[in-house]
């Protein structure tokens, strides 16, 4: 767990004059990185992607966590109503179209965020699932912005034996089974057996929201916000 390079890495950023900037999705896999961050600089903005549809526990889990560490989050909401987050049939895009609800809901409000900074920090780990694995600690991404991993090489374990070593708190729905948490229409309780991330969008063949791929590709085909009839 090379801390120290994080700092290091941090301080040239800033040194060459970078804006930088993190997201966090505030689950207890992420609550090392933002234990870190708050050691170096809690100056830092935090963005904080609130969809609607997020479970309670986690944004109160979130409000405990900016209390605890001081951090500068900063919330972003999609400028789409609900109302007008449903298809034809009334049904939310969540469960008719789960990738256009996330385009609307996380890809387009951090979009002006990346416009404005030119460093994005953020925790994702190799071994959360194969899109990941072939991320690099640091890559260019939409819009210009060097995306930088300061958590790849961390394993499940580094994270579980981090929090305990420095007491961190655990998101509450970790005792009741969840693993990886996102959205409430979209996440279940764990499969074991099949990673970390198999409990977001089960049943479906998606496995990311699209800020780690479509944000993450050097020149990206970004998508404009019109809703679907």
């Amino acid at each position: 767990m090379r801390i120290d390079t994080i700092a290091q890495k941090i301080e040239a950023y800033r040194n060459a004059g970078k804006r930088m900037f993190l997201t966090s999705s505030f689950q207890s896999q992420s609550v090392p990185l933002l234990h870190i961050i708050s050691q170096i600089d809690a100056s830092i903005p935090v963005y904080f992607l609130n969809t609607g549809f997020l479970f309670p526990q986690t944004i109160r889990f979130k409000n405990q966590l900016v209390h605890d560490f001081g951090l500068n989050v900063i919330g972003l909401e999609s400028d789409v109503a609900k109302i007008h987050q449903m298809d034809s049939d009334h049904h939310f895009f969540y469960s008719s179209d789960p990738d256009y609800c996330c385009h609307i809901n996380k890809i387009l409000p951090l979009e002006p965020i990346l416009m404005q900074n030119d460093v994005w920090i953020n925790g994702i780990r190799a071994d959360q699932n194969a899109n990941r694995r072939n991320m690099k600690p640091e890559q260019m991404g939409a819009h210009n912005v060097m995306r930088y991993h300061p958590m790849l090489d961390w394993t499940k374990q580094d994270v579980a034996d981090y929090r305990t070593k420095f007491d961190l708190p655990n998101h509450p729905l970790d005792a009741q089974g969840y693993d990886s948490i996102g959205c409430e229409p979209c996440t279940s309780k764990a499969f074991t057996d099949k990673g970390e991330r198999a409990s977001r969008w089960s049943g479906m063949k998606k496995t990311e929201c699209g800020l780690h791929t479509a944000l993450a590709e050097e020149t990206p085909q970004i998508k404009i916000g019109v809703l679907k009839k």
